[in-house]
This record gives C-alpha cells, sequence and structure tokens, in this order.
C-alpha cells in the first residue's frame, strides 16, 4: 500500500477533528504486547476506511504509551489529533476514489 506523507494539521485543524473524534467509539485496541505488524494492518484499514479513529491503548506506563502512539503514527503515516488518558484520536485523509 502506498501511503501519502503524514498531514501537518494546524491547531485549529486539531481541535476540530478532536471534536468529532469525541463520539467515536474506538476502533482498535493496542493490548499489551505492543505495536506488532497485525496491529499495524487493522489500524491503516481503519484509516482508509474512515480518516478519523480512536484507539485505545494498555501500556504498562506513561512513557509506553507515547512511544507506541508515535510508532503507530509514524508507521501509518498519520497524525496523532489528540491524547487523553488510554484514548488517542489519529487521523489520515481517505485516500481518493480511484475509478
Amino acid at each position: 500500500m502506498d501511503l501519502p506523507p503524514a498531514p501537518e494539521l494546524s491547531s485549529s485543524e486539531s481541535k476540530a477533528l478532536r471534536g468529532q473524534a469525541m463520539r467515536l467509539k474506538p476502533a482498535v485496541m493496542v493490548g499489551r504486547s505492543g505495536v506488532t505488524p497485525s496491529l499495524l494492518d487493522a489500524i491503516n484499514i481503519a484509516l482508509s476506511k474512515d480518516g478519523l479513529i480512536k484507539l485505545r491503548i494498555e501500556a504498562p506506563d506513561r512513557q509506553s504509551r507515547k512511544s507506541w502512539l508515535t510508532e503507530i503514527a509514524e508507521a501509518t503515516h498519520s497524525a496523532v489529533c489528540g491524547e487523553v488518558g488510554h484514548t488517542a484520536s489519529i487521523y489520515r485523509p481517505k485516500p481518493k476514489a480511484t475509478e
């Protein structure tokens, strides 16, 4: 899958996306095993379908949670919109439909 570069979000764009993400339920749960290839595949599928998703990250501590979220954002070419506790929202523009 050929992914575009990660979007650069302004603070107002990030704020608007956080507001939209408040209504969402977590699309993907990141378990204690951390970031795995199958997890990244699931996140890529969800981002391609919805563009904005919420993650539930069950990391053992805050530092692990931050590093996992950074790793996920880099691997999926997405931008982190917001993060509260064990929940984070990430955004990647949906791919344009090719016909």
